[in-house]
């Protein structure tokens, strides 16, 4: 059972009059009246029955019964202005975990980071790299980056990225015996896919590309996007991508876009929150600068295909 506690904002007011040894001075730093500190002063002296202060040769210092209580009233408030501290810290600052996608992570995210660390050098940052969706009422993760539909109960949800899928390349395979010169061209070269993939997207994009089902050499399939992209950089195939995991290695020329052509599907990624973290300082700051960083995509990307 918790102790009945005296009138809170009585102790402040006695405890600053204690350490000034004027209700004057401890008037000024509250910034309120004298009568104020004077009027909290009594109250507590009376629900305490004892006296804390008196006069002596026109001078206020603390009774025996003052002295004894100043001690705990101090180390009180100083545990308080403590846990306080700790948990200011803990909201504004300290570590902040991020479950997400290994490809994504490695393709889009990581990449990203130094720029939240220049503006955010107190949040640190932990990557929890997952295929599997975390549960956040079992799991230490502040927030999640997920891929779907956006259909997550007791979440709060922020569409990040409306994603399109288009083949990639590397730029050797533009020239060659067989270059990629047209959609009908891909029969000559292996197709690479996701292996989590449970819609056959090559074949969505071969209706839309005009050419329908064809012949086709072996195809190769990962279970991270991220292999599926460095063996199409390495000249393995022709991978179908999401734009966000291919934008930094198109802008860079390590892949190309032969063809203009791209699908959609309803699937986007999410960052995702419980609705009790999502106002934490330090959450809000990686949603604030994770939608800007995500808002250069949404634009569209530029033009990479030859």
């Amino acid at each position: 059972m918790v102790a009945k506690l005296p009138p809170l904002k009585a102790i402040q007011y006695f405890e600053a009059a204690a350490r000034h040894l004027s209700l004057t001075r401890a008037s000024a730093e509250l910034n309120v009246t004298h009568s104020a500190v004077s009027h909290q002063v009594k109250a507590l002296e009376e629900w305490l029955g004892v006296r804390l202060f008196k006069r002596v040769n026109r001078a206020v210092v603390l009774t025996d019964a003052g002295q004894a209580y100043v001690r705990p009233v101090r180390q009180a408030f100083e545990r308080l202005g403590e846990a306080s501290r700790l948990l200011r810290a803990r909201e504004t600052g300290g570590a902040l975990t991020v479950s997400v996608m290994p490809s994504f992570a490695a393709k889009w995210l990581v990449p990203r980071l130094s720029r939240f660390r220049a503006l955010h050098p107190d949040i640190d940052v932990r990557i929890s790299a997952s295929p599997t969706l975390v549960n956040f009422d079992r799991e230490d993760v502040d927030v999640a980056i997920r891929y779907g539909r956006g259909h997550w109960p007791g979440l709060r949800t922020d569409l990040l990225l409306q994603e399109a899928l288009y083949p990639v390349c590397s730029p050797k395979l533009l020239e060659g015996p067989l270059p990629l010169r047209a959609p009908e061209d891909l029969r000559h070269h292996p197709l690479l896919q996701d292996s989590d993939w449970n819609i056959d997207f090559w074949q969505i994009w071969l209706d839309k590309a005009g050419v329908g089902t064809m012949s086709q050499l072996p195809g190769m399939s990962f279970n991270y996007s991220n292999l599926m992209l460095q063996a199409a950089i390495d000249g393995l195939g022709v991978a179908l991508t999401h734009a966000a995991l291919a934008e930094d290695d198109l802008a860079a020329g390590r892949l190309v876009k032969p063809f203009a052509i791209e699908i959609r599907t309803d699937y986007s990624y999410y960052l995702v929150a419980p609705e009790s973290a999502a106002d934490r300082p330090k959450v809000e700051a990686f949603r604030h600068w994770l939608m800007n960083e995500a808002k250069g995509l949404a634009r569209g990307p530029d033009d990479h295909s030859p």
